[in-house]
């Protein structure tokens, strides 16, 4: 696994241990994550590609998972070993047509060296989001058509790889997910007005976190976690929705729990959900 900061790949990490499989962990650099200080493993930083590689061949290693939180560098500060800087002007490149491309440029190195690319789905099957109320109180018609018009505008900005989120309420845009992330999205809902969302005394509007349709899945898949609902639940508002099968949920019986306290709504929407 190469991983950044976060949940998800210490879950990741649990899970290959806990099933018998191994993992073995390159933490990068400027994004270590403490608890995976204990795994079998190395920090490297992000321009050493090659010694990536290395490390996981001696390791044995066959599947490669991408998990964590890495936010993008700046280029010209990257130190690079020889394979790094062979593939700096195809990364550069890439990266002005978004992170999707970038990411493929990195998927694609993987894959020719040999490994077999998997995404944090196929690594950890039992994160993916399920169909249906998932936990909280049954959505509300209204509520419904936010979320339709949230899944909407999500799936329109992913197809420009711009993010995976979108707030709503009462049919109105109250923001969409760009480069400060999802928890950074909310708190700034949290800061509206109360006439154009809901309060924690009268609930409205939703978040919806969605695949983009451009995506290469096998890296960036949305997630949320406890604190995304919390951070929801502060905005005011009602529910959230995900997409069944296409978004990750991190520690779901803690999810459930937090949303059942918090009387939020979690439910799974289908992938056609928003996009006819």
């Amino acid at each position: 696994m190469i991983a950044g900061l976060g949940d998800l790949p210490v879950a990741i990490a649990e899970n290959a241990v806990a099933t018998g499989q191994g993992v073995h962990v390159l933490r990068l650099k400027g994004f270590e994550e403490p608890r995976l200080s204990s795994y079998p493993g190395a920090v490297v930083g992000l321009g050493e590609i090659g010694g990536a590689l290395s490390r996981f061949k001696e390791a044995g290693c066959t599947d490669i998972v991408f998990a964590g939180i890495v936010r993008r560098p700046n280029f010209s500060d990257l130190k690079l070993d020889l394979k790094g800087a062979a593939l700096l002007p195809k990364v550069i490149s890439e990266a002005r047509k978004g992170d999707d491309a970038l990411l493929r440029v990195l998927v694609q190195e993987f894959e020719k060296n040999g490994f077999n690319v998997i995404g944090s789905d196929k690594a950890h099957a039992a994160l993916l989001a399920p169909a249906g109320l998932i936990a909280g109180p049954p959505p509300s018609g209204a509520s419904m058509q936010d979320l339709e018009v949230a899944a909407r505008i999500a799936a329109a900005t992913g197809a420009l790889d711009i993010g995976q989120g979108c707030v709503v309420c009462d049919g109105l845009v109250l923001a969409v997910e760009a480069q400060e992330g999802t928890d950074e999205m909310l708190r700034r809902c949290a800061t509206l007005p109360d006439t154009v969302r809901g309060t924690p005394a009268a609930r409205r509007g939703v978040l919806v976190k969605r695949p983009k349709p451009v995506q290469e899945r096998r890296i960036d898949l949305p997630t949320t976690g406890v604190s995304t609902i919390e951070l929801a639940a502060a905005a005011g508002l009602a529910g959230i929705g995900i997409e069944a099968g296409g978004a990750l949920m991190l520690n779901r019986p803690a999810m459930e729990k937090r949303a059942a306290e918090l009387g939020l709504f979690l439910y799974g929407f289908p992938a056609s959900f928003g996009t006819r």
